[in-house]
């Protein structure tokens, strides 16, 4: 079964308090989207790689790629209002009988290891997503008060998102609703079990300026 994955990287650096659009900043010595799509390459060196942008941002891409002679090979497709309508643009661009992942592009340090877990499952199961174990103690709010609840039956959940594409195509069929925060709940809302698997604590999404320092110092650990 060939494998897709749509790398969607719709940021305009808000948050970051940037005026340079947060894919395009770099960890490193590298620019975070072309991490990002390096790591697919170096997972499958045959994954196909759709790269959904802002429109405004194409062309600065595409600049930003030939200042640094960046070959992976890949499809750039214009971005939507929302992440819905952006991945839903991506979908057009794969295929039938088809894995696919769903990717946030500034998620630069997903391991390997992690990869080969969530593609796996879904191999197996139809689909999968990878989650991390939450290490502090957490509450549950309602009509003013809390009460505790156990931590180890919740997770904290990442990407890529794997699915046959035939599933998440049809699932992109139903109306953009604000309750469909990721791939996975649009998915589960036509009765789908969703299958998890263990992510990596690394693999953070990269939205302030703290969190570009942090990924900056996990990348210097794991190159050590």
């Amino acid at each position: 079964m060939e494998q897709s994955v749509i790398i969607v990287a719709g940021g305009v650096g808000k948050r970051m308090q940037s005026i340079v659009p947060k894919q395009f900043l770099r960890i490193g010595h590298e620019v975070i989207l072309m991490r990002t799509l390096r790591i697919f390459r170096d997972f499958d060196p045959t994954i196909k790689q759709i790269l959904v942008l802002p429109e405004q941002e194409m062309a600065t891409w595409e600049r930003l790629c030939r200042a640094e002679s960046f070959s992976i090979e890949h499809t750039v497709v214009k971005g939507g209002d929302a992440r819905y309508h952006s991945v839903k643009n991506g979908l057009q661009h794969v295929g039938d009988a088809e894995l696919v992942a769903v990717h946030d592009g500034v998620r630069p340090l997903v391991s390997t290891h992690t990869l080969s877990r969530v593609f796996a499952k879904a191999r197996e199961k139809g689909n999968a997503i990878p989650v991390t174990e939450i290490p502090e103690s957490i509450r549950h709010l309602e009509d003013g008060t809390s009460k505790a609840v156990p931590r180890d039956r919740y997770k904290l959940v990442q990407t890529p998102q794997v699915f046959e594409s035939e599933t998440l195509q049809q699932a992109y069929q139903q109306d953009h609703a604000p309750e469909f925060t990721d791939d996975a709940s649009l998915v589960e809302k036509m009765g789908e079990p969703i299958w998890v698997v263990d992510g990596n604590v690394e693999n953070i999404k990269i939205t302030t300026q703290k969190d570009l320092e942090l990924a900056g110092i996990l990348l210097h650990f794991l190159e050590a």
